[in-house]
């Protein structure tokens, strides 16, 4: 044994039969489960009821709960069933916030589910609006599998009035209320609001209209008219005379010229506390930021007695991730540790359960008469976690399931990286732009503007290596105070007629893939002025492949229409921004999922390579990561790699390996440049890494054998590109096969049908 790691796994079973002697489980699988659960209209799988059980027998004296399991583990059901098994027949009214994307598809889960059920979706809280869109409250049904407005319609005001008594007379059995996180944090347009004085000593000054005396900043001068130009809020404290009492003096007021609206979320927090008995917050990642969705996560917690919390990705690598999670959801249990919420608090969190590096950066300094030295002490937070944060926090608040827990038949799942040589003339401008950013860099150092500008272009380049312009970065200068600009370079504009190498692998794999009758995701994450989808799409429909690209134009709730109607089509590839996908689709058909580009968002990359692999796939789900060998993309899918072993321990999916990212930066960004600069990591590939996930996976759960379909005989689709000229050929990479262009084309056989697993309710049919 060369490690403790090792030693773990050698005696794991002994040491977990002491664990669970010293810590019973509230619900062990050989306890039965729930009765209730026979009542619902789907059956809950034997390692869904479990958790369900468990779940709720933690709810019957605790005010919160979190559910953390893979995506297509169940999620849905799971908190549908705890609710059921808590209500035990009698009326109860729950709250949902998700995801506005997948509202109906919410609906339609708890109208499949749960009986005698009635369905509200949240839309609005405004006067007027378009006759043609629904507003306010509105109750949907099931109609040939699908939701529709029908029944009753009805405001929150409406709800305020009747009270819960009222509310559960006239709806005796179980009521869902849905909204959109995104439309639930909209409220009114503000505008500023002050007067101006007509006389006395403040005249034609600006006066508060709550005193008619004129409004001081901080530093006690007069505000003038043209501070409030910036959209910020002003607002004062008043104290009336006399030592009489201050009050809050706020100096905005609802814009009547705009839309009359507000926020869903905001009306219940203040107008509706405690009136759900329960409150279910999906995709909790999402919710962990300071923002107006993250504290729509608090509401949720004072508007019912109870608040669940589901999502597949706990933590992005970071202890103090959790920090604003735990103090909405366990405000009293944080307070108890002598956490205060807010900067500080969050920066304790981080100390007592994370990583932090000190930086010291000691300067001589020469005085009028004497020697001194300077110091500035720099703290900077790194990825990892005790394991005191999982005992304290995690262990006894949350059920954690994956997808093997759930099915035993699920299909083979593998991640691989594809790395690719680059073509002669394209290594040759990518060195000479990465020398020059190189050499800005270590003049520059600490320059985030410069770092974000200049690694985004060496992620980029190799990837669209033409219509690019001069870059320019700002610095600081000390002797002027002032920012100027300075030139960094100017990369070499190849054509783009060209066809390169990373592009001949994708094409070839997704040919390799089709005639194995996989349907293929590609992943692109630059979209902008230099939109790289269109790129891949141009290139892919030259050699005869039906490409569809997925954009942010459609809308959130139509995209699991789209993607219906595109396989209709027949489109064989669909190319669009990993985040566009990233919660509540199922890409059943599309079993091959190809990153081209990754982007920095761990949450964003797990979600989405998971699309796939869930319940009702019946091929083997492949992802592959395409990249660049010896640039900045191997380097970025390197450190994506190892803070997603840090990320997985705390789920407790692997073991030691993940240990191995504590020695990274604060943060992918700047990990990236310390690797630019100083050459380090040299040696060690994204392969190698991503391997090593492979191999964690292996030791705690082994993979199914693979079962591949037959192949389709088909044609070689197109091999020539017209108005594409190949760009001199690197070394095929391994396990990649390049079609040859001469070869004879095969006699096409009639299409067979596509294997995709797409019939339809395939997914609920499992649970009958």
């Amino acid at each position: 044994m060369e490690s403790s790691f090792d030693y773990l796994r050698a005696h794991a079973a002994e040491l977990g039969s002491r664990i669970l002697e010293t810590y019973p489980p509230l619900q062990n699988f050989k306890d039965p489960v729930a009765p209730a659960l026979t009542a619902l209209l789907r059956r809950a799988l034997p390692a869904q009821a479990l958790a369900i059980t468990g779940t709720a027998k933690y709810l019957r004296t605790a005010k919160a709960a979190r559910i953390v399991a893979e995506c297509g583990a169940g999620k849905t059901l799971m908190a549908l069933g705890t609710i059921h098994v808590l209500t035990e027949g009698r009326p109860s009214a729950t709250l949902v916030m998700c995801p506005s994307h997948i509202t109906h598809k919410w609906a339609r889960e708890v109208l499949l589910t749960i009986p005698r059920t009635r369905t509200f979706l949240i839309e609005d809280m405004r006067n007027g609006g378009d006759p043609s869109r629904q507003h306010g409250i509105c109750e949907v049904k099931l109609s040939k599998g699908r939701t529709v407005y029908e029944g009753k319609r009805l405001a929150l005001s409406d709800m305020r009035r009747m009270g819960r008594k009222e509310w559960r007379k006239r709806f005796p059995g179980p009521t869902f209320f849905i909204t959109g996180k995104d439309k639930g944090k909209l409220g009114y347009f503000w505008e500023h609001v002050y007067l101006k004085a007509k006389s006395g000593p403040n005249l034609g000054g600006v006066v508060n209209p709550d005193s008619g005396v004129a409004i001081l900043d901080s530093e006690m001068q007069k505000l003038t008219a043209l501070d409030f130009t910036d959209k910020l809020k002003v607002s004062e404290a008043l104290t009336a005379p006399r030592g009489g009492t201050t009050r809050f003096s706020a100096l905005w007021q609802a814009d009547r010229t705009r839309i009359q609206r507000m926020a869903p979320i905001e009306y219940i927090g203040r107008y509706m506390r405690g009136w759900f008995d329960f409150a279910i917050a999906d995709e909790l990642h999402q919710l962990a930021g300071d923002t107006a969705q993250g504290n729509g996560l608090g509401v949720l917690g004072r508007a019912a007695q109870r608040l669940i919390a589901l999502t597949g990705t706990l933590m992005g690598g970071y202890a103090d991730d959790l920090f604003n999670i735990f103090y909405r959801m366990e405000p009293h249990a944080m307070v108890r540790e002598g956490f205060a919420y807010g900067g500080q608090g969050r920066r304790d969190f981080q100390e007592q359960y994370g990583v932090l590096e000190t930086i010291e950066k000691v300067e001589e300094a020469d005085n009028a008469c004497s020697r001194a030295t300077k110091k500035t002490v720099r703290v900077l937070r790194k990825p990892g976690a005790s394991p005191m944060l999982f005992g304290k926090f995690l262990m006894t608040t949350t059920a954690f399931l994956s997808l093997e827990d759930i099915s035993d038949n699920l299909p083979r799942y593998d991640e691989s990286v594809i790395s690719v040589d680059m073509d002669d003339v394209l290594q040759q401008a990518y060195e000479q732009l990465e020398e020059d950013i190189r050499s800005a860099m270590k003049a520059h150092r600490g320059n985030k503007s410069l770092m974000s500008i200049l690694l985004n272009t060496l992620l980029l380049y190799p990837d669209h290596p033409y219509d690019f312009d001069e870059i320019w970065a700002r610095a600081f200068d000390p002797q002027t105070k002032e920012y100027v600009k300075f030139l960094v370079t100017e990369p070499e504009n190849l054509t783009r007629e060209a066809l390169y190498a990373k592009e001949r692998a994708l094409i070839a794999d997704v040919k390799e893939e089709l005639r194995q009758g996989r349907r293929c995701q590609v992943y692109a994450t630059y979209t902008g002025e230099k939109d790289v989808t269109l790129r891949l799409e141009a290139v892919l429909r030259q050699e005869g492949i039906r490409v569809a690209i997925l954009r942010s134009s459609v809308a959130t709730d139509k995209r699991e229409d789209w993607y219906d109607r595109q396989l209709k089509a027949g489109v064989q590839v669909v190319i669009c921004h990993p985040k566009l996908v990233e919660t509540g689709l199922d890409l059943l058909a599309f079993p091959t999922l190809y990153f081209y580009e990754t982007g920095y968002s761990l949450h964003t990359l797990r979600q989405a390579s998971r699309r796939s692999w869930r319940i009702g796939q019946r091929l083997p789900v492949r992802v592959k990561f395409v990249t660049y060998s010896g640039t900045m993309q191997e380097i970025c899918l390197r450190l994506m790699g190892k803070k997603m072993l840090v990320a997985l321990m705390m789920e407790g999916k692997f073991s030691g390996e993940g240990l191995q990212a504590l020695d990274t930066d604060e943060d992918l960004m700047s990990a990236m440049a310390r690797e630019l600069v100083e050459k380090a990591g040299v040696g060690e590939s994204a392969d190698a890494v991503w391997r090593d996930l492979g191999h964690e996976r292996d030791k705690v759960l082994p993979r199914p054998a693979a079962v591949e379909p037959e192949p389709e005989e088909e044609s070689d689709l197109v091999p020539d590109l017209p108005g594409l000229i190949a760009a001199e050929r690197a070394p095929a990479p391994f396990g990649i096969h390049l079609l040859d262009p001469s070869s004879p084309p095969k006699k096409r056989k009639k299409t067979a049908l596509w294997p995709t697993a797409t019939e339809t309710n395939v997914q609920l049919s499992l649970f009958d």
